[in-house]
């Protein structure tokens, strides 16, 4: 095989050392030159100083968790061509593994060129996502104490959230306040809670708290749950101000993601985060969504398909892209991800179509991105209106086209054959 790179390094990264190997097959038998470093910054810097004095500029390390990002850190600025691989692209044989030679095997790999480059964004959208993931766990966090706190309450026997859509409602908070704060309250007290917007019945709202009492232990353990939500609302208030600082350099990409269907500021600030706005880290948008898991595998084998199930990847975005699906099927002022959905889901079902769905928002993602333009599929004419809306068109052109025959004096027998023929368009 062809050497792409005639001088190359490989790296073990391990979370105490790293094992690194340079390759220089400069001449007719390559040389092997091998060192090991601790991960202290420090000893990073010796690691990339060694680099540089053996003029190796391209460098190829294995994405072992978060260990390889002190390693990538350290190089990127100062060596031009640093690739962080999937383990499965560099996997050695077993039996015949240690550090010394996984390290050889991974130069011995990347000279050839054959080993796929993981997207690793700017520093920036590595900030960004760093925050945005953060939000998106507080955010689940958040949703999970909701859920104990409305557990609770059942517990205690009281069924608020049976009248009450929204049990976290001003009214509905204020009642919990009452029942915590008194031992004995009266209907007079739960009635004037209610805010005048409320639209729970207070016969409804009085039966689902009378005669409830709960014990002290119980209403700790209801006060220390809503503490903890008010501390991360408070949390997710902080964090959406510091990422709305660090996006305002991406407010035109933000706009312009604004135009698809189904997304939001939050979920357009997310996707931007996980893939940043340089399309060309990917040769096609196949690659994209392959990288995002919403690409259905290969797996081909003596002419029979298995299991093309999607794949686990995109831990951050798909969820994001999920839920944007899920708004754009149910957007009434604009009908083309619907009605794609409608089709899709005849005939694979509402789960594959709504990943169809999250899929096709991605590609627009990708284009959009990488030419500028505002979101207009070339299909869009044809799909903006339902089928209903495109057979009355229909039948209102057929009835327009039959008034003028009349007028030319077709004799009624020539009439009925023309509408025979033509029943089919209608």
């Amino acid at each position: 095989m062809e050497v792409i790179y005639s001088k190359v390094c490989g790296v073990d990264v391990h979370k105490n050392f790293i094992v690194a190997v340079i390759c220089d097959s400069t001449g007719q038998t390559p040389k092997y030159y091998k060192r090991r470093f601790s991960t202290f910054h420090n000893d990073l810097i010796n690691f990339r100083n060694w680099l540089i004095e053996n003029d190796c500029d391209n460098v190829c390390m294995e994405s072992t968790g978060k260990y390889y990002i002190p390693v990538y850190n350290a190089l990127e600025g100062f060596i031009s061509n640093v690739v962080v691989a999937n383990p499965k692209w560099v996997a050695v044989i077993k039996g015949e593994k240690d550090d010394n030679k996984d390290a050889k095997w991974i130069a011995d790999l990347f000279k050839l060129g054959i080993v796929r480059s993981s997207f690793i964004p700017p520093k920036d959208i590595r900030v960004l996502r760093e925050y945005t993931r953060y939000l998106y766990k507080l955010t689940c966090n958040k949703t999970s104490e909701k859920n104990r706190f409305t557990n609770a309450l059942t517990v205690g026997n009281c069924k608020l959230d049976m009248v009450f859509s929204d049990i976290f409602g001003k009214s509905s908070q204020n009642i919990i306040d009452i029942i915590l704060e008194k031992d004995s309250f009266s209907d007079e007290d739960i009635i004037s809670c209610l805010r005048k917007n409320c639209k729970s019945s207070k016969e409804d709202i009085l039966s689902s708290i009378t005669g409830i009492t709960f014990t002290y232990e119980q209403k700790l353990r209801i006060k220390l749950i809503k503490d903890h939500i008010d501390y991360l609302t408070n949390e997710i208030n902080d964090l959406r101000e510091v990422v709305d600082t660090l996006v305002a350099p991406y407010e035109d990409y933000i706009n312009l993601l604004l135009t698809i269907p189904g997304i939001n500021r939050n979920s357009a600030i997310t996707i931007l985060s996980e893939i940043g706005t340089n399309m060309s880290q990917f040769s096609n948008h196949y690659r994209l969504t392959a990288w995002a898991g919403l690409a259905p595998s290969c797996n081909e084998s003596a002419g029979k398909k298995k299991s093309v199930k999607i794949s686990r990847a995109g831990v951050y975005l798909k969820p994001c892209l999920v839920e944007v699906a899920h708004s754009a099927v149910k957007d009434k002022t604009n009908t083309y991800y619907a009605n794609k959905f409608n089709k899709i889901s005849k005939r694979r079902g509402k789960k594959r179509a709504i990943i169809a769905i999250a899929r096709k928002i991605l590609v627009a993602v990708y284009h959009m991105l990488l030419t500028g333009e505002v979101w207009n599929p070339r299909d869009l004419a044809s799909n903006e209106t339902s089928d209903k809306d495109r057979l009355k068109y229909t039948k209102n052109n057929f009835c327009g086209s039959l008034k003028q025959l009349i007028s030319l004096g077709l004799t009624s027998d020539e009439l009925v054959n023309l509408v025979n023929q033509n029943a089919k368009t209608i």
